[in-house]
């Protein structure tokens, strides 16, 4: 915007039309108008959009560097065996001072943003995504079968430029597990068979015990111990020991003594909580199965559909949800009570499925379910009141200097001291059912 002459300027021009365009000008360039200097944060994005373009700029390099090195051994008559390529990453570490592992790593992940998928490197180059999202992309889309990582490159791309490496992880990993369901009992049943329990030593007397089963099974694991140990923290609130720590003795005490008598009384008979989401009409024939959305695990991730139905047969520790338009679901309590009923407080952690902070992937499980307005300020007790917040981001939101809002179908939009907003879309949405109006009585026609 241009700046107005001051009144001097109008007492001085006797033409009263005021200045012309190259007077303007002048006036601007003569002006003491600085802008406002940008903040600490829009500086960090700055240099991260730097950061992002060098990174494009290193992989194609280091792609360049090894078609030179490729077609030079070709030229010699060497065969483009391993030996070539163990070479290569030998200079290549040599003259960044990396392991080979890690020179390994950069020519893999060159080659894949550049000449298996060049939209991201493109992207890249343009800072809509960052490195880190184009490592977790060539990660989970490498090891696709080709016709499948083809088909999905674009909406895998869409994904990473709209969404923070956390969530776009979790969300190429399901668009992946949607794709593939057809292969999942395969693919199940043969990674079933590496399953395996191994340590590793560690320093000053400490070992690592390895556990490598299926991922149902192992968050059931860490949830049991994970409840039991912050029960023991609660029943002994003196007890020095970190949750870390009484995880890792309340572990220990149940695979070498097989009870939990040692512990609290609070803290004994504690189950694993699973929550398994399966289309109604996929328990039923695997027809339906088939040609319908997989079974889901909260945290997990499609299984199959076999063991789903194990699963909502078998024990009262997993919350079973079926996916039906006519179920029945408590929605609100409004202010009749604080504590949400357990049916409540299930749906809302099974619509958000993490925790609603941006970025977060914290399952619901493990997160406080928060009143987005405070039920001390006349907030409901409600669907539309209540999600999951991890306890880091629930701290953040009453004290940090945020100001949470839970938009329809649970969007919940947080809005920073510096005034940016974030939107978090949940996981799923929750049917609304309305009733048709009833038809309006015909006015009978006069005579």
């Amino acid at each position: 915007m241009w700046p107005l002459p001051d009144e001097a300027w109008f007492d001085s021009d006797p033409s009263g039309l005021g200045p012309d365009e190259d007077q303007w000008w002048d006036m601007v360039a003569a002006s003491e108008f600085v802008p406002e200097p940008p903040d600490e944060l829009e500086v960090v994005r700055g240099l991260s959009t730097l950061l992002a373009s060098y990174a494009a700029d290193r992989f194609r390099a280091v792609h360049a560097l090894c078609m030179e090195w490729r077609e030079d051994a070709a030229r010699h008559g060497r065969e483009l065996t391993d030996v070539v390529d163990r070479a290569l990453r030998l200079e290549l570490a040599a003259g960044l001072g990396i392991t080979e592992h890690a020179a390994a790593d950069l020519m893999t992940l060159a080659e894949a943003v550049v000449a298996t998928f060049p939209s991201v490197g493109e992207s890249l180059s343009k800072a809509r995504i960052t490195e880190q999202h184009a490592r977790v992309f060539v990660s989970l889309m490498s090891p696709l079968e080709p016709a499948i990582s083809a088909g999905l490159a674009k909406e895998a791309l869409a994904l990473a430029e709209a969404h923070p490496v956390g969530v776009f992880r979790r969300l190429l990993r399901a668009l992946i597990d949607r794709t593939r369901v057809q292969t999942v009992p395969e693919r199940f049943h043969a990674a079933l068979q590496a399953r395996r329990v191994y340590t590793e030593s560690g320093a000053d007397g400490m070992a690592w015990l390895h556990l490598y089963a299926p991922e149902v099974e192992v968050h059931a694991v860490f949830g049991r111990i994970t409840r039991t140990g912050k029960a023991v923290r609660k029943s002994v609130p003196d007890d020095p020991r970190s949750l870390d720590q009484v995880r890792a003795d309340v572990a220990l005490d149940l695979l070498i003594d097989g009870d939990t008598t040692v512990l609290p009384v609070a803290a004994r008979g504690i189950r694993p909580q699973v929550v398994v989401t399966v289309p109604v009409l996929s328990l039923l024939d695997d027809r339906s199965a088939a040609a319908g959305d997989p079974a889901v695990v909260e945290g997990v991730g499609p299984i199959p559909i076999a063991r789903a139905r194990e699963l909502c047969g078998s024990a009262s520790s997993w919350m079973r949800v079926l996916t039906h338009p006519e179920t029945g679901m408590v929605l609100s309590v409004g202010r009749d009570s604080y504590e949400p009923p357990a049916a409540l407080r299930r749906l809302v952690m099974w619509r958000a499925d993490r925790c609603v902070a941006p970025g977060c992937s914290l399952p619901a499980s493990r997160c406080d379910v928060d009143h987005t307005i405070a039920f001390s300020d006349g907030g409901e007790t409600s669907i539309g009141n209540l999600a999951p917040i991890c306890r880091g981001h629930h701290m953040v939101k009453h004290h940090g200097g945020w100001s949470v809002t839970q938009h329809p179908g649970g969007v919940i939009e947080w809005v920073s001291p510096s005034g940016r907003s974030y939107l978090v879309e949940p996981e799923r949405r929750v049917p609304t059912f309305r009733p048709e109006p009833e038809p309006e009585e015909a006015t009978p026609a006069p005579f």
